[in-house]
C-alpha cells in the first residue's frame, strides 16, 4: 500500500501551523506582560463541550414535558458555567508577567529561565500553568492576594549561537473545568549558548613565553608542567596537581608565577580536526582549561582574534566569539 507524502496527508496541519506562525510573528516582544481582556483567550474544553450538550438535551427534555424543574435545573447549571467561565477569565486578567533571562549554557545542556506573576488584588488567582507553547510540559502555580509567585521553566536549544526565547502560554481551567482561558506570550530575552566542550578533553598545546620574560623557550603545558613545588598552606585550589596527589598521595602544586609567564595561543587551525563544530568543541574545552590553570591564554579563530588575558570576563568573551563563530 503506497502511502500519500506528510504534506498531503495533512494539509489541514500545514496551514494551521503556518497561520499559527504568523500569528505569533505579529505578537510584540517584551520580558514584561500585563494581561488584559486584549490578550486573554477563552474556549470551552472537552468538558464544557459535553456540559453543553447535556444542557440542551436537558433544555429539550424540560421543554417536551414542560418540567418547571428541569428548567430549573437547565438554567441553574447553565448560569453556573457562564459564572465559573467569569470567574476564570478574572483568574488570568490583571496578572503581571515578569522574565528573567537565563545564564549562557553550552549546548546540549537545559536553558533555565524564571517567570515571576505578581498578583495585585486582594484574591488568590489559583491553577495558573506556564509553559513553553507546545512543548506540553506545564509548571502550576497558585498566586496569593498582593503577593508574588515564581515559576521555573526549561528549554533545550537546538545548536549553538544566541538565540531568542521560544513562545510562552499561560493558562488555567479555574475553577469548573468546563473553560479553557489562556495567552500567548513572546519573550524578548536571549540566551547563549556556548559549544559543547569536547569531552575527554585533549591536551593544551604548547604556551610561548612573555616578552620579556626570563624564559625565553617555549614550555609545554600539557601534561604536568614546569614549575611544581611542594604544597604550601593557603595554596589556592586549582594550581594543585591532583593527578599526582591521586597516585602518590603527595600534594604538589603549580608555581603561579611560573603558570603566569605562559601565554597560550589557542588556535583554531592548530586543533588537528577538520569539522568546524569538532574544533569549536575542542577549543571550548582548552578555554575552561586554561582557566581552571589560572594561564594567560589567547584565542585565534578564523574571523577573530583576542589578545591573550585571563580571568572570567576573558573567558566569557572567548566562550561568547566560540558561540558565534
Amino acid at each position: 500500500m503506497n502511502l500519500l507524502p506528510h504534506p498531503l496527508r495533512h494539509p489541514l496541519a500545514h496551514v494551521q501551523a503556518r497561520l499559527a506562525r504568523w500569528w505569533q510573528n505579529r505578537l510584540p516582544l517584551s520580558d514584561r506582560v500585563t494581561l488584559t481582556q486584549r490578550n486573554v483567550y477563552i474556549l470551552p474544553t472537552r468538558a464544557g463541550f459535553m456540559l453543553g450538550l447535556t444542557l440542551l438535551v436537558l433544555l429539550v427534555a424540560a421543554i417536551n414535558y414542560q418540567l418547571n424543574l428541569g428548567y430549573l435545573l437547565t438554567f441553574l447549571l447553565t448560569g453556573s458555567a457562564l459564572v465559573g467561565m467569569h470567574v476564570g477569565h478574572g483568574t488570568l486578567r490583571g496578572l503581571n508577567l515578569n522574565l528573567t533571562a537565563p545564564e549562557a549554557i553550552h549546548a546540549g545542556a537545559k536553558a533555565i529561565f524564571t517567570v515571576h506573576l505578581h498578583n495585585s488584588r486582594k484574591r488568590t488567582r489559583y491553577g495558573i500553568g506556564l509553559a513553553v507553547l507546545d512543548a506540553g510540559q506545564w509548571a502550576w502555580t497558585d498566586v496569593a492576594g498582593q503577593a508574588s509567585s515564581t515559576v521555573q521553566l526549561a528549554y533545550l536549544p537546538e545548536r549553538r549561537g544566541l538565540h531568542r526565547l521560544p513562545t510562552l502560554t499561560a493558562e488555567t481551567h479555574f475553577p469548573l473545568g468546563t473553560f479553557r482561558i489562556w495567552t500567548v506570550w513572546r519573550p524578548a530575552a536571549q540566551v547563549l549558548v556556548y559549544p559543547a566542550p569536547e569531552v575527554p578533553a585533549a591536551p593544551l598545546p604548547a604556551g610561548q613565553a612573555h616578552e620579556g620574560s626570563a624564559h625565553a623557550s617555549v614550555t609545554a603545558v600539557q601534561g604536568e608542567p614546569d614549575g611544581l613545588r611542594a604544597y604550601r598552606r593557603g595554596d589556592a585550589l586549582k594550581t594543585i596537581v591532583w593527578k599526582k596527589a591521586a597516585k602518590t598521595g603527595e600534594l604538589v602544586s603549580r608555581d603561579s608565577q611560573t603558570l603566569q609567564q605562559q601565554t597560550l595561543w589557542l588556535d583554531q587551525q592548530q586543533t588537528g580536526l577538520n569539522q568546524p563544530e569538532a574544533q569549536l568543541s575542542r577549543l571550548c574545552a582548552w578555554v575552561l582549561q586554561a582557566d581552571q590553570l589560572g594561564l594567560i591564554y589567547g584565542l585565534r579563530l578564523k574571523n577573530q582574534e583576542i589578545a591573550p588575558a585571563s580571568g572570567l570576563t576573558h573567558q566569557q568573551r572567548c566562550l561568547r566569539a566560540l558561540a558565534l563563530a
